[in-house]
């Protein structure tokens, strides 16, 4: 693999890059994240590990400049902040994990290893039902030509919906499917979620539907 590693704490970075080269993964090492957009457009990442609290540009400015150029990459997130509203930050930016300092570095690999494998997964996957359609290998959705604009949570449960479609997915998968996404995240969030999702979509010829107590389906849209 091929890890971009992001972290201004020089003693750290260098225990993490071991770490990472010792796995046999190839690791590249920076300490700011201006260059970060470019390096991404210049070499071909497996992930990112991402400290926020870098000097210059935060980690979270860079995370959206990123996002803005269109990359998908799976994007880990580093901070000694523990605040709900950092974590909810990073996530609706494009996060696809988190990892609050101090941490054990095995528990790091694990995480970067789940991230690629769920990244492949994506990637393996071309999806379609009526006009609408999903290409997992660069999480962008189109009706017809057309690209649809959808954040990275709506791209997570677009693609589920598409494999499972016909099929009732019950509200509680979503909460394991979604990073940041918890037990303690209330219905309301999910259905307003799902509303903008339903919205983007049903143009497309499909139907988004709310089976009451169970969950949502994914459907044709009636002729």
């Amino acid at each position: 693999m091929h890890i971009l590693l992001v972290e201004d704490d020089e003693p750290l970075a260098l225990s993490l890059a071991t770490a990472m080269r010792g796995r046999g993964w190839r690791t590249d090492v920076s300490n700011r994240g201006e260059p970060v957009p470019a390096s991404l457009l210049r070499d071909e990442y497996d992930a990112l590990v991402l400290d926020i609290g870098l000097p210059g540009i935060d980690g979270l400015e860079t995370l959206r400049r990123i996002r803005a150029q269109g990359s998908f990459l799976p994007v880990l997130m580093l901070t000694a902040r523990d605040g709900v509203e950092d974590r909810v930050a990073g996530l609706e930016d494009g996060a696809d994990d988190y990892l609050v300092k101090p941490f054990a570095i095995s528990e790091l690999l694990a995480r970067i290893r789940a991230l690629v494998r769920r990244h492949e997964f994506r990637r393996s996957e071309s999806l379609a039902l009526a006009a609408l359609r999903f290409d997992a290998s660069a999480r962008r959705a189109y009706i017809g030509e057309r690209p649809i604009s959808l954040s990275a949570r709506e791209c997570i449960v677009l693609q589920y919906l598409l494999l499972k479609t016909g099929q009732i997915v019950p509200r509680d998968q979503f909460a394991a499917l979604i990073p940041g996404w918890d037990a303690a995240t209330s219905d309301n969030a999910l259905e307003l979620l799902m509303s903008r999702l339903r919205a983007k979509i049903e143009p497309g010829g499909v139907r988004l539907r709310t089976v009451r107590g169970l969950g949502y389906l994914l459907e044709p849209a009636a002729a």
